[in-house]
């Protein structure tokens, strides 16, 4: 065997394991900005729902206007973020607002016997659910595509196209908040 083609074939397969390495980190990243497209459609039914729901709370809540326009100004501002981080900062702001108000409810025993309150916080709940199956999910695709970007020899391929390490979708609670029992009052 001449050296000659020593040489084509050692070039077609470096050439090969470049083409398969981008491919591959091209396949990471459409499969984390997929994950977050079905974050989206999840926030997007949150964000139809908060209305609903805060109409229905009004009736009866008159004097928590205060949280009240805090779950709506947090809708307003989620709605209107354009990057993946301003949504993941919204999505934080609008989570933090709707826990709030659902400890301001606590005082309403008549508004949480009402049939469409009951609809819209079930409604709510599931949709919490999912979201929640959909940040791990996306946080399982940014896993694997950092794992390609910084993992030896794909890093090298990594570096030369520009695809770099991404952020996960954190908790909005501080560590210190999840690692602490909740309070249980009767």
């Amino acid at each position: 065997m001449s050296i000659g083609v020593v040489v084509a074939v050692i070039a077609v397969f470096l050439v090969g394991w470049l083409v398969a390495t981008y491919n591959g980190l091209v396949k990471f990243r459409n499969n984390r900005e997929n994950a977050f497209a079905n974050i989206d459609v999840q926030l997007k039914q949150r964000f139809d729902l908060v209305p609903q729901l805060v109409n229905t709370i009004k009736g009866y809540a008159t004097h928590e206007k205060e949280t009240l326009e805090k779950v709506t100004a947090a809708r307003a501002a989620a709605m209107n973020a354009n990057t993946v981080d301003e949504k993941v900062a919204a999505d934080k702001a609008l989570s933090g607002a709707l826990a709030g108000l659902r400890v301001s409810l606590e005082a309403y025993p008549e508004l949480k016997a009402n049939q469409n309150f009951l609809q819209l916080q079930n409604e709510l709940a599931d949709i919490e659910n999912k979201l929640s199956a959909a940040r791990r999910f996306f946080n399982s695709t940014t896993r694997e595509l950092n794992n390609a970007c910084e993992v030896f020899p794909s890093n090298i391929i990594a570096g030369m196209f520009g695809f770099k390490r991404a952020p996960m979708y954190e908790a909005t609670e501080s560590r210190d908040d999840l690692n602490k029992a909740p309070e249980v009052h009767f």
